[in-house]
């Protein structure tokens, strides 16, 4: 799986003009599940979004962890993340996990990051959506399983 994590004040998705989750001091994370992605991925991947240490401590420095600050995670779906640019000008995409199967991989991550105590919102799967957030920082980290 791939998370692109982006450290946020604020971060919201809408559809169709209207807002289906908001969150405020956290972290906005955009997921990708490739096709030879499994279960076994999201308990490290989740483990290691919410014990990341990217908020400031009282010095400035990156110290402290979303559980640490008692933040929120924004998990979106995004199967972009896999794309493959290498050839011509259109992206490939067929590392990514069928839709049917990613859905199943977001749906037990999201899951996942709630059962370890982090307030987790979602976005809405396939859906096109509009994400709106403010980057603090900017603070963005890429994070890969089977790495």
């Amino acid at each position: 799986m791939k998370a692109l994590i982006q450290k946020v004040t604020r971060a919201y998705v809408s559809v169709e003009g209207k807002t289906v989750s908001e969150i405020g001091n956290g972290l906005l994370v955009f997921l990708g599940v490739g096709k030879d992605d499994t279960v076994n991925d999201i308990a490290p991947l989740a483990d290691k979004i919410i014990n990341l240490r990217i908020f400031e401590n009282e010095e400035g420095k990156f110290d402290l962890s979303i559980k640490d600050v008692k933040g929120e995670i924004l998990l979106v779906s995004q199967f972009t993340l896999y794309a493959d640019c290498s050839r011509g000008r259109r992206p490939d995409f067929m590392m990514a996990a069928p839709a049917p199967y990613a859905k199943e991989i977001y749906e037990k991550t999201l899951a996942e990051l709630n059962a370890k105590g982090i307030r987790t919102s979602g976005g809405v799967f396939q859906a096109k959506m509009q994400i709106s957030l403010i980057n603090d920082g900017p603070v963005t980290i890429i994070l890969e399983t089977g790495k």
